[in-house]
C-alpha cells in the first residue's frame, strides 16, 4: 500500500473535502502536500484509482494495524460499544446491489450496507464493514466480537443495538461469551396486547436523573421472558410508557443487575451512535458515492475510521470544552488556518496565522517540541504562532 497516497486521502478526509472529485483546487496547499511528502496533492483520478485496486482483506489489515497502533499511541478504549447498521445509497442501477432501507430518505433503495461499531464514551468508530449481503448481516456483531477478542485480548463487556441487528439465537451466543447487551424488541400487536393487559400493579415509575429531557419519570413493567431460538434461559424485558412515544418501547437485555432507570438510559445514550454516523456524513462524506461502489466504499470507511480516531487523539490534548467536541467542530474552531511553510535542510517551520482560537492550540503543547516526519527525509515539524 501506497504510504503516500494513504496520507493524501487521510489528509483530504481530515479537512472534510467530499471525496476525491473535488480535489483539483488543493493541488496548491502547500500544507496538504506536506502531510502527504509532496510537492502537490495527487490527482483526483489517481485517488479514485488506488482505492479500486484494493480489496476487502487489505482493508481488514489496513483496519486491524491502525487499530492496534491508535491503541499504542494513547487511544482510550472502554469496551462498551453502540453497533449499528447504515445504508450509504448509490444513485446508479449500473451495480449490482441489494436493496436496503435508507431511513434518511424514508424507502428502499439499492445501497451499500455498512456495519459500523462506536466506543461509546470514547465517542470514536472503531470497526466498520461495508458491503454486506443480507444473508450475512444477523451475523456480523459475532464477527466483530472476534475481531475485538483479536485485538485486545478480550471480548467486549457491553454491546447496545437495534432490533433488527442480529438473531435470538446470536444473543444467546453473545451470552454465552459474558456479553451484556441491550436492545430492542420488535413490537407486534399480540405483544403490545399483551403488554397493555398487564395490571396498574405491575407498573413501577422510575426516575431517569441523569438524561436532559421533558419525560424523565417513566413507568416500567419489568419481567422475564422466554424468546424463540435463545434457549431455555429466560431474558429481562424492560416495557417502558411514559417516554414520549405512543407505544411503549421494549428492551430486551442478559443484565440482571442494573436498575431499570440505569438500563434505560444506557439504551438512551445509543443514540449517540446516530449522532456519530451523522459526523461520519456530514464532515467525513461517508455518504458520497462513486463508481465501483463497494470496493471504493469500504476503502473509504478505513479512512473515516482513520479520521475519527485521530481527531479524538487530539482532543485529548486540548481544553475541557473541547474534549467531546465534533470533529466539524475542532476543523473549524481550530485547525482551518492560513499559514507560511518554510523548508529547511533538517526543519520544515509551519508559522499558522494570527486567529482568535490559536490559544487552545498553544495550550495543548502540540508546538512545544518538533515533531519527527520521517517520511520527509527525517525532518523535524516546528509550530508557530504569528
Amino acid at each position: 500500500m501506497s504510504l503516500i497516497t494513504l496520507r493524501s486521502l487521510v489528509a483530504l478526509k481530515l479537512i472534510g473535502k467530499e471525496r476525491k472529485s473535488h480535489v483539483m483546487n488543493l493541488v496548491f496547499d502547500e500544507g496538504l502536500a506536506l502531510f502527504a511528502g509532496l510537492n502537490v496533492i495527487p490527482k483526483r483520478s489517481y485517488l479514485a484509482a488506488y482505492s479500486s485496486r484494493l480489496g476487502r482483506q487489505a482493508n481488514v489489515r489496513l483496519m486491524a494495524t491502525w487499530f492496534e497502533h491508535v491503541q499504542g499511541i494513547g487511544l482510550q478504549r472502554s469496551g462498551s460499544l453502540d453497533l449499528d447498521f447504515h445504508t450509504v445509497p448509490a444513485n446508479t442501477a449500473k451495480e449490482p446491489l441489494q436493496t436496503h432501507y435508507v431511513p434518511k430518505r424514508s424507502h428502499r433503495q439499492q445501497g451499500v450496507l455498512v456495519f459500523l461499531a462506536r466506543d461509546a464514551e470514547q465517542r470514536v468508530l472503531c470497526y466498520a464493514n461495508a458491503g454486506l449481503p443480507k444473508q450475512q448481516q444477523a451475523d456480523e456483531v459475532l464477527r466483530f466480537v472476534d475481531f475485538w477478542k483479536r485485538r485486545t485480548g478480550q471480548v467486549p463487556s457491553e454491546l447496545v443495538f437495534d432490533s433488527g441487528l442480529t438473531t435470538h439465537p446470536n444473543l444467546r451466543r453473545l451470552d454465552a461469551q459474558g456479553i451484556r447487551f441491550l436492545t430492542l424488541r420488535r413490537r407486534s400487536r399480540k405483544r403490545l396486547a399483551q403488554i397493555y393487559a398487564r395490571p396498574p400493579s405491575a407498573w413501577h415509575r422510575v426516575t431517569l436523573d441523569s438524561l436532559s429531557r421533558t419525560y424523565r419519570t417513566p413507568r416500567v413493567l419489568d419481567e422475564q421472558v422466554l424468546l424463540k431460538g435463545y434457549g431455555e434461559q429466560p431474558l429481562r424485558q424492560l416495557s417502558v410508557i411514559d417516554l414520549g412515544h405512543e407505544e411503549p418501547t421494549v428492551i430486551l437485555t442478559n443484565d440482571v443487575r442494573s436498575k431499570p432507570a440505569e438500563l434505560i438510559t444506557r439504551y438512551a445514550q445509543r443514540m449517540l451512535i446516530e449522532n456519530g454516523i451523522a459526523e461520519a456524513i456530514h464532515f467525513f462524506h461517508l455518504d458520497a458515492l462513486s463508481s465501483m461502489v463497494g470496493l471504493k466504499v469500504d476503502f473509504d470507511l478505513q479512512i473515516t475510521l482513520m479520521g475519527s480516531a485521530l481527531y479524538r487523539l487530539l482532543s485529548y490534548r486540548l481544553a475541557e470544552e473541547y474534549r467531546r467536541a465534533t470533529a466539524k467542530s475542532i476543523f473549524n474552531n481550530l485547525l482551518d488556518v492560513g499559514g507560511v511553510v518554510e523548508i529547511g535542510q533538517h526543519q520544515i517551520t509551519v508559522t499558522l496565522d494570527k486567529h482568535a482560537h490559536n490559544p487552545y492550540l498553544v495550550d495543548s503543547k502540540l508546538a512545544d517540541k518538533p515533531t519527527p516526519m520521517p517520511w520527509l527525509e527525517d525532518r523535524e515539524l516546528v509550530l508557530r504562532f504569528a
